[in-house]
This record gives structure tokens, C-alpha cells and sequence, in this order.
């Protein structure tokens, strides 16, 4: 379904989308499967939803530790600080381009895979994009900034994403087309 190429992020063209699909409201959770992670295990359909056990989660994503630092410093891998709830799960803080955070450790590598509950997808296409998503160029701070809760699973791969056309070439090889 093509949406208004004026709508600010994903999301928002999701929820326009989702309007037309189902104007009733019938779903009460949707997942935000993007075009551009070709080799996404589907297993990770299911992982998506695991975070909305926590109390209060109003949106759910995916992230992978690394210790690669080539990714760590790569402004186009997406970081997640993470406060864990238990082992795989916890709540993101913070999401940005930088090395983050600090210290010993693994850094978490945001996979942009996300499920909402269709309350919090309504909220969120209402809010103007905020301050720090302008700055970061990443959807999800509008939804930290205000006041939202993003629960994390941690998972085992790293889809390989399509971000530049150096990365369309790669896809088309490991898919086998080109």
C-alpha cells in the first residue's frame, strides 16, 4: 500500500496504512516488518512480541550484542541502551548512531523490527516529530521523548540491512540475484 511520502518516518506511514486496512480497530497488536533486512530470520516475528510481558510496554524491538568495532562506531548501526529486566529482556533508554554506552561491555545493535500495541501506534502518529528524533534521524526517540516505554529482546543475528547501494549489491549476492 503506498502511503504519503510527506509522513515523517516509517511509523507514522504504517499507521496511515493501518487506518485503511482496518479503520475498526479489529488488531490490537501490529509488527513493523521493514523492506530492508531481506535475510530477517522469522523467528524473529515471534521475538518481537516477547518484550509486551513486561508491564506497561507500549512498543517492542529487537537488538544483538556485539563487540565488533567497526558496528560500534558505525553512525548507520542503530544502538539500543538497554536497562535488562532479566536475562533477554529489558527496556530500551535510549536509541543512537554514537558509540554507546560507555565502558566494558557489549554495545547492542538495534534491529528495526517493531511490534506496537495499537494503542501506542495511535499515540504516536498524533506526536509532532521530536527534538532528538530530528537529531538522530531515528523514529523511535519521538516515542521516549515522549514518555512511551520500549521493551527489547535480545536476539542471536543480525539481519543484514540494505542502507546504501554498496549494501543492494551484497543483498542481490546473498539472495542470489545479481
Amino acid at each position: 500500500m503506498l502511503t504519503d511520502p510527506e509522513l515523517p518516518s516509517g511509523t507514522d506511514r504504517i499507521y496511515a496504512a493501518l487506518l485503511e486496512i482496518d479503520p475498526d480497530g479489529t488488531f490490537d497488536r501490529v509488527i513493523n516488518l521493514q523492506g530492508d533486512m531481506p535475510t530477517l530470520d522469522p523467528r524473529c516475528l515471534q521475538d518481537v512480541l516477547a518484550p509486551f510481558e513486561l508491564p506497561g510496554i507500549d512498543i517492542a524491538t529487537l537488538a544483538d550484542a556485539t563487540d565488533d568495532e567497526a558496528e560500534k562506531n558505525d553512525p548507520n548501526t542503530v544502538k539500543a541502551i538497554i536497562s535488562f529486566r532479566s536475562a533477554e529482556i529489558g527496556e530500551a533508554l535510549y536509541f543512537t548512531r554514537a558509540n554507546s554506552p560507555w565502558g566494558d561491555g557489549p554495545v547492542y545493535h538495534h534491529i528495526g523490527l517493531y511490534a506496537f500495541t495499537r494503542s501506542a501506534l495511535d499515540r504516536f502518529a498524533a506526536l509532532p516529530p521530536s527534538p532528538l528524533e530530528r537529531r538522530e534521524k531515528l523514529e523511535q526517540l519521538r516515542a521516549l521523548e515522549n514518555g512511551m516505554r520500549i521493551g527489547v529482546k535480545l536476539v542471536q543475528a543480525v539481519p543484514f540491512g540494505v542502507d546504501t547501494p554498496a549494501d543492494l549489491l551484497k543483498a542481490r549476492k546473498i539472495l542470489g540475484d545479481g
